[in-house]
């Protein structure tokens, strides 16, 4: 099935809601994306953001955004505000649905003494390990808690004494009475309220009993009237017990729990524990890290919006979980930069070369497109003079018939400017080379010969006397391996690349780049596509981050070792 406005294949969520539109169960769509305020959020969240916005984007709708704040030993204000800029930064709104699951604490314990006067919630003093005891196998049913049989009033009783403080940690919970002999273990009477003597970042000290996810979430969607749930393939279990709170307290609203593959990428972990680990070990720089998939740190390495929207728009939604090659990710903003960023030219590993017949004191301004497929961008200019900067890589003493690029007495061409021949090489005492000597022909401004003749081989360079002298960092993957995290043998810290990020002093970029904004991304000519860092540079120190390589060497690396 496909859209017919825009020729894409319509996933199964989508054929859903068009189906219950259709038959008038619902009149309209209303989703939520509902984050813990406990990390974060990860390439993995981008796509569920950009299928719940998306929905309701497609159906004219809304999509709440609802922090799941009944944790608060783990929560904290910096990700309720770092996640709302995330989703700001991707491009969607929720508007004036902005909602906690702390906003129903008062409700949800309401529903939680109707349970026990249904008979349907008992105090439990059984320790959690005690519980787990309990709880049986997948081939054998749980045993019931000698608490479970206790009465109504005095389940009562006790539920208000946990939510005056009169117990420690641990000692005792309210669960959910439904059947030890469930062959879904989820349901063999789960925990639904825990002490917890911890200050919560919006209620303060007003509870020490928290409701948990499995209990609050479906009565959250419920009293926001959400008509379709859509969570990964991890909760499918968890669809019975939602669907049990809602039948149990025949709620006026029941939301349909609907899941999918999550999101797997190569050469990463996804875990919210494990980025945790790498940051508080000091692995990476942080959560904003540039190798980090989270989505500030895809942000601060110049990934764009657009790139990610497009990202998940390709690999779609599925039932089955699958593996997504580093790759895909990769093109996707190469894709999407190679038609909106603008052209400069920049040297990482500069070598001097010396135009010994082109006046000391001259210079000249020369014209450079700012985009060769896009003229709409104009153009800009490039100072030139008699020193200039080549790449290292540009110059070879003993070159091969093949090598298009300098070598003595070869002539090559300099992007926007003229031919130039090499003439002379000088070395350090340690016989490293420091210096070209060259000649330019001044017929050929612009890098046209009049005679006609061909040159196959054209470099890019700066104007030494110009250059903006700045800090270039080139990120790679975070791991060496494929699935890092998934060798029971070994710690997946020990795959980490020690090559995934290179820190280049010195470079040398075109004077245009000194007024760079923050984030303001570019291809620089031959090297790939960089952005201005948002956090380290400074004026008198730019720092300016690879986003990704003009192509994908890893795909050729993944062919030699097969």
């Amino acid at each position: 099935m496909t859209d017919q406005a825009t020729d894409k294949p319509v996933d199964f969520i989508r054929q859903i809601i068009a189906q219950d539109l259709h038959n008038g169960k619902h009149k309209q769509v209303i989703t939520r994306f509902p984050p813990e305020p406990n990390g974060f959020l990860h390439i993995g969240h981008a796509k569920s953001i950009c299928l719940n916005f998306g929905i309701a984007l497609e159906n004219n709708s809304v999509c709440h955004l609802r922090f799941d704040d009944t944790n608060p030993g783990k929560e904290s204000t910096v990700y309720v505000q770092s996640i709302q800029e995330d989703v700001h930064w991707l491009g969607f709104d929720w508007g004036e649905h902005l909602y906690y699951a702390s906003d129903y604490f008062d409700k949800l314990y309401e529903f939680a003494l109707r349970l026990i006067k249904m008979g349907k919630a008992y105090v439990c003093h059984l320790s959690s390990e005690e519980m787990r005891q309990h709880r049986g196998t997948l081939t054998e049913p749980g045993k019931e808690s000698p608490y479970r049989n206790r009465s109504v009033e005095e389940n009562l009783d006790l539920f208000e004494q946990m939510k005056k403080g009169d117990f420690p940690e641990g000692t005792c919970a309210l669960r959910a009475k439904i059947d030890m002999a469930s062959p879904n273990i989820i349901m063999r009477d789960p925990v639904i309220y825990r002490i917890m003597h911890v200050s919560h970042h919006r209620t303060g000290d007003k509870w020490c009993i928290y409701p948990m996810y499995d209990f609050t979430h479906c009565l959250s969607d419920m009293l926001e009237g959400i008509t379709h749930s859509l969570c990964t393939l991890e909760f499918e279990n968890n669809r019975a017990l939602y669907d049990w709170v809602l039948d149990t307290l025949d709620t006026p609203c029941h939301p349909r729990q609907i899941e999918f593959a999550r999101l797997n990428i190569n050469f990463t972990v996804m875990s919210k524990r494990k980025l945790l680990q790498l940051v508080e070990e000091n692995h990476v720089l942080g959560w904003d890290d540039p190798r980090m998939l989270t989505i500030s740190g895809l942000r601060r390495r110049g990934f764009t919006p657009a790139s990610i929207r497009n990202f998940c728009d390709i690999i779609g939604i599925g039932k089955r979980d699958s593996w997504i090659d580093m790759g895909v990710l990769e093109k996707a903003v190469r894709d999407d930069l190679n038609v909106t960023a603008p052209r400069v030219l920049g040297v990482l590993r500069p070598l001097k070369v010396v135009i010994t017949n082109y006046p000391e004191d001259e210079e000249e301004e020369l014209t450079a497109l700012n985009h060769p497929q896009d003229p709409a961008m104009g153009t800009r200019t490039l100072p030139f003079c008699r020193e200039l900067y080549v790449e290292q890589t540009d110059f070879m003493e003993n070159a091969p018939r093949k090598f298009f690029r300098l070598s003595v007495g070869r002539e090559v061409r300099l992007r926007y400017a003229y031919l130039v021949t090499c003439q002379e090489v000088i070395k350090d005492e340690n016989g490293n080379v420091v210096e070209l000597r060259c000649t330019y022909d001044p017929k050929t401004r612009g890098g046209t010969a009049p005679d006609g003749r061909k040159v196959k081989g054209t470099i890019h360079w700066v104007s030494a006397r110009h250059a903006l002298r700045a800090e270039v960092r080139l990120y790679d993957r975070l791991f060496t391996v494929e699935h890092p995290d998934m060798d029971k043998e070994r710690d997946f810290k020990e795959f980490i690349n020690p090559d995934s990020l290179q820190i280049l002093q010195d470079c040398a970029l075109e004077p245009s780049l000194s007024t760079a904004r923050k984030e303001e991304r570019f291809q620089f000519e031959r090297q790939g596509y960089f952005c201005l860092d948002s956090k380290d540079s400074r004026p008198e120190h730019p720092v300016f981050n690879r986003i990704v390589t003009l192509r994908d060497s890893w795909a050729k690396l993944t062919k030699k070792k097969k």
